[in-house]
């Protein structure tokens, strides 16, 4: 079995990483994240990238999300979760606030 830190970087613009141990997916990036999922013991993370987990979303491959709420109305901006996925129900299972801010990090799992 892989190891989950082993970096996994889906990109439709990157060949040749510079990171040690990294692969680069740059095919089907739903059927190669199921195949992680798979073949990999512990957790896969991703770290900021909006079009990344609307993909995974999309495709039903997300079991926990990790989101940080910042108390900051913009009036605008990108959506975090895009039109047309289908309903996934989440439960929340931690709120932990950071800083002295009021910046809350929410941990939901899948439930249902």
């Amino acid at each position: 079995m892989r190891s989950s830190l082993t970096p996994t970087t889906p990109s439709t613009t990157l060949k040749d990483p510079e990171w040690e141990n990294t692969t680069v997916i740059s095919g089907n990036i739903a059927e190669e994240i199921a195949r992680l999922k798979e073949e990999t013991q512990g957790p896969i993370l991703v770290a900021g990238s909006a079009t990344l987990v609307g993909t995974l979303l999309a495709n039903d491959l997300v079991d926990e999300l990790r989101l940080m709420v910042f108390p900051t109305v913009l009036g605008r901006g990108r959506r975090l979760f895009p039109n047309g996925i289908n309903r996934l129900k989440f439960r929340l299972v931690e709120t932990r606030p950071v800083g002295p801010d009021g910046v809350l990090i929410q941990t939901y799992s899948r439930s249902g």
